[in-house]
């Protein structure tokens, strides 16, 4: 038995490659594309078995092209990978048709075996007693603002009571954990 076929989807160009070829060195004929528009036109004309979304992308996101994807191919086992993960994009992933959730880096192996999930997905917050740290609480509150606006940043902003350019440098920050330069 042949290995599925994977559509990659970032608008990062040499991330894509990078992984398509190493998919191909596992065994799976692979397709890219770097936007919603060209990820659904590839995925109608080639129908692949399987697809790796990248969160972010400009124009339409990839919680939009999962949504899509899942009405233009029901049977296509899709996987969101983001350098920017929160809670709130996970649940709403997995809401939308992803089998998975993963947050870059992620190895091949660890990508390929989230494919293979069978059991719901699970997304919850880590079982603590201790309440999450304050800047935590306010990048899952920004990341759920921002899915429920669409990804549209000027509308999340004015739901969130702000200036536009605020709420990019806090976005532009990353998640807490993932800041680099000590701004933790």
């Amino acid at each position: 038995m042949s290995a599925p076929s994977v559509m990659v989807v970032d608008d990062d160009r040499d991330f894509c490659a990078a992984l398509a070829a190493a998919l191909r060195r596992r065994g799976h004929a692979t397709v890219v594309a770097h936007d919603y528009a060209e990820a659904l036109a590839e995925a109608k004309a080639w129908r692949p078995e399987r697809a790796v979304i990248d969160l972010r992308m400009p124009g339409p996101n990839g919680l939009e092209l999962v949504a899509a994807l899942r009405e233009a191919l029901p049977e296509l086992r899709m996987v969101v990978l983001t350098g920017f993960g929160s809670i709130a994009t996970a649940v709403e992933a997995i809401k939308l048709g992803a089998v998975h959730y993963l947050t870059k880096p992620v190895a091949v192996d660890e990508l390929l075996a989230a494919f293979e999930r069978t059991e719901p997905a699970l997304v919850s917050p880590p079982d603590s007693t201790q309440p999450a740290p304050l800047d935590t609480v306010e990048w899952e509150h920004l990341q759920r603002v921002l899915v429920d606006a669409g990804g549209n940043v000027s509308e999340a902003a004015r739901r969130l009571g702000m200036h536009r350019r605020s709420l990019q440098r806090k976005l532009a920050r990353g998640a807490p954990g993932e800041r680099r330069g000590g701004e933790d």
